[in-house]
């Protein structure tokens, strides 16, 4: 668990608030729940303009929509040696969109995640000694 202002710092740090979107669909934005939150999202979004324009719109959560499945674990999806194992763990795509495994293994696989919290949590994924060894090789590399 983090904190919304955690939040706010990945946020900021897994995109380039200074580019445009070309379509609605795929628009930089931050969603909050109350008045605290919003603070906190313009705050956050302040800072960086002062670095340049920042195109990230802050707006009430609303109503909210999973993208399309092929978006889900957009990195893991180019790692064939872990495909093939979560795919034979999820042959339904709906359990691989779900999986916490999956998810956290996304996320290092995109460059988030030290190896000494990889190291930790390792065992706990279930994978084989070659799926794991490319998950050192990849972490350690950054």
């Amino acid at each position: 668990m983090i904190s919304y202002a955690e939040l706010l710092d990945v946020f900021w740090n897994a995109h380039n608030p200074g580019s445009p979107s070309f379509s609605r669909q795929y628009r930089s934005a931050i969603f909050f729940h109350d008045d605290e939150q919003r603070r906190l999202a313009e705050e956050s979004k302040k800072r960086l303009q002062k670095e340049g324009r920042v195109f990230t719109d802050i707006e009430p959560l609303s109503e909210f929509y999973m993208a399309e499945d092929y978006h889900q674990k957009y990195y893991l999806r180019s790692v064939d040696v872990l495909m093939q194992e979560l795919r034979a763990r999820y042959p339904e795509e709906r359990g691989f969109v779900d999986s916490t495994v999956a998810a956290r293994l996304n996320g290092y696989v995109g460059g988030f995640g030290s190896l000494e919290r990889l190291e930790q949590e390792l065992e706990s994924f279930g994978l084989s000694e070659q799926a794991e060894q490319y998950l050192r090789t990849r972490v350690s590399r950054r």
